[in-house]
């Protein structure tokens, strides 16, 4: 069963994040992955990744409302369903948190976006390096590295030996070629931003 949230359910992370990044919306369709740019770009560079595959996957992720009690919800009917605005599974949160030694647990992915996006953030930089530098030329690195967060590292693998996908992984690859584009407008926008800024 889902734990409540109390003051003192919460992780550090969430009281780091509050007010800085917002909490998807409970209506259908209003959730923008775009909103938490800021969140993306900062993860991804401290994960060393392009920011532009971390957006893409948390437009390919989009999928499903993410905001909070809908995934207590949707534990309490599912109890193995993935967590987040990057809909993390527990297993590859855990490899994740034990690698690079987080504070807030699994059940914290869905109550802090920020949160949720630095463990996929570096999720991929883990699924990144166990990547072969050389590998089949059907798809490119960011696709494979996708394509592993979506189907796991060893089917990463397999599809960069040129096994080729199944109909599940063709269909997400499908998605991330027709997100990519959204993603790289919304992180130049970010950037340029950013730079008028001055930060």
């Amino acid at each position: 069963m889902a734990e409540p949230s109390t003051p003192e359910a919460q992780s550090p992370s969430q009281s780091r994040s509050e007010g800085d990044v917002p909490t998807p919306s409970l209506r259908p369709g209003a959730y923008d992955p775009g909103d938490y740019a800021e969140s993306v770009a900062r993860s991804a560079e401290e994960a060393g990744v392009p920011a532009v595959l971390v957006m893409t996957v948390l437009h390919n992720e989009a999928y499903k409302p993410h905001h909070p009690l809908l995934e207590r919800l949707w534990q309490w009917w599912k109890p193995g369903a993935s967590f987040g605005v990057a809909n993390m599974h527990r297993a590859a949160f855990e490899r994740v948190r034990v690698t690079h030694g987080l504070q807030g647990r699994w059940q914290d992915l869905r109550d802090d976006p920020d949160f949720a996006i630095r463990a996929a953030a570096l999720h991929l930089k883990d699924l990144d390096q166990r990547l072969p530098k050389l590998h089949a030329g059907r798809y490119t690195r960011d696709e494979l590295l996708a394509l592993g967060y979506n189907t796991g590292e060893r089917n990463m693998r397999a599809f960069a030996r040129g096994v080729p996908p199944g109909p599940l992984a063709r269909s997400y690859l499908r998605r991330f070629r027709t997100y990519r584009g959204r993603a790289a407008q919304v992180i130049a926008k970010h950037d340029e931003s950013h730079d008028a800024r001055g930060d």
